[in-house]
């Protein structure tokens, strides 16, 4: 065994290993990356220095500002809005509160873009609402927790701007736009799927449809869809950059929470600015150790060797295609989001993109991937928000999410196999 493989064997045994004892995701990433610096006899001033070359990004600093305006709206009283329009759309269909939980998901998404935010937040009251009303608690829990992942697709999305970072600095701007389409096909694919189960189980209708009572509610959300409109088409317009976009977003989000919809008061915006910290430290934390593992792997020559292992099995672009989708479910089991996107992009996009899958459309791939892992045991966080928002046991959640994730899956593969779901919108507009 050579030097390189050996340090290669010290760094991916060591993280997983740290991985199975259930050590924070930041700590096994930093100190796998320490023990195989060691063994190379680098000096350990490389970790500062790379911790410090990974968080300092004028693109990535648009990321707490996106944070701070999902905390900043979540918590302004938009929740309740949304549920009330999404009602006023589809609460009439067979499974109406399905539905509406659904659809409420896709436009709180495009305002908080976090899946977990999603669930606490519409969870706490959706939740209880389906379960009054008559629907079973693991299916109202199902619901929410795979339909929060629309967030994940729906701009702005914090971790598509993690993506293109870690991408080489591809499009802000088209994967915005790459994600519409998709998150309205998981929508659409989930409502099919309630609908059945609603069939099913007798679950009720809501009231019946009305133009007058669309349009009003369509009248008091304006002011919280609108954030979205201003960061989608200033980036997409070239007004300004994704960093700009989400700081005019924040004081936007800012004025409408506290003066607008007056769901926040001053005393209430430093806690909720608390909470935004909390959550900042994490993904900080975790892009800040990353770096120092991309950083192990990229002067290991990992990527190459990992795509050249991939390549080597088969050179079928649809069974590659389906092995890229493989491993970052696997990856989506066992680690979070952001380290999965900063950790895998470098080694998988080069495959990706030598069977002929546009960057763009590899990132909308691997979004949803990690998407459906934050539903997956065992450390699937939205699905232990979702465990402890509805106090059921997990393994009682995920016997009724069985079915969603199926619905998942087929979104998944129409991404992978039909890039015009992803690259109509980009192709158009940019």
């Amino acid at each position: 065994m050579n030097a390189n493989t050996a340090a290669i064997a010290v760094l991916l045994i060591s993280f997983l290993v740290m991985i199975i004892l259930r050590f924070p995701i930041a700590y096994a990433v930093a100190l796998a990356s320490m023990f195989c610096l060691l063994y190379q006899g680098l000096p350990l001033t490389t970790i500062c220095q790379q911790m410090v070359k990974g968080i300092s990004s004028f693109s990535l600093m648009a990321v707490p500002f996106f944070i701070t305006m999902g905390c900043l709206m979540g918590s302004g009283g938009i929740s309740e809005k949304l549920i009330d329009l999404a009602n006023a759309c589809v609460g009439w269909m067979t499974g109406g509160m399905a539905m509406v939980n659904i659809v409420a998901s896709y436009f709180f998404g495009g305002i908080s873009g976090s899946a977990a935010a999603d669930t606490a937040s519409l969870g706490s009251i959706l939740i209880p609402m389906m379960v009054d009303q008559g629907y079973d608690g693991d299916f109202s829990t199902a619901v929410t927790i795979t339909s929060s992942c629309e967030g994940l697709l729906v701009p702005p999305s914090h971790n598509m701007v993690i993506y293109a970072m870690s991408a080489g600095g591809i499009s802000v701007g088209s994967l915005f736009l790459a994600g519409y389409v998709p998150g309205a096909l998981l929508a659409l694919s989930l409502m099919v799927g309630s609908y059945i189960i609603s069939k099913k189980r007798n679950y009720p209708k809501g009231a019946k449809f009305s133009i007058k009572n669309l349009l009003k509610q369509l009248l008091i959300s304006f002011w919280a869809l609108a954030a979205v409109i201003i960061v989608v088409v200033g980036v997409v317009g070239g007004w300004f950059t994704a960093t700009e976009s989400a700081a005019v977003a924040v004081i936007y989000s800012l004025v409408v929470s506290v003066f607008i919809y007056k769901g926040l008061t001053w005393k209430g915006v430093w806690k909720v600015l608390e909470q935004c910290v909390d959550t900042l430290s994490i993904v900080l934390i975790l892009i800040a150790t990353s770096s120092i593992f991309g950083y192990c792997l990229t002067t290991l020559h990992v990527p190459d060797l990992a795509a050249n292992a991939i390549i080597g099995l088969t050179d079928n672009k649809i069974l590659l295609a389906l092995l890229l989708n493989l491993i970052l479910l696997f990856l989506g089991c066992i680690m979070d989001m952001a380290p999965i996107i900063l950790i895998a992009t470098p080694i998988l996009l080069p495959i990706a993109t030598s069977i002929g899958i546009n960057p763009i459309q590899f990132g909308i791939m691997m979004i949803l991937n990690c998407g459906i892992g934050l539903l997956t045991p065992p450390v699937g966080a939205v699905l232990f928000i979702g465990s402890a928002v509805a106090k059921l046991k997990m393994e009682q959640v995920v016997k009724a999410t069985l079915p969603f994730y199926l619905c998942m899956i087929i979104v998944l593969l129409l991404i992978t196999f039909i890039p015009g779901i992803s690259m109509f919108l980009p192709n158009l507009f940019m």
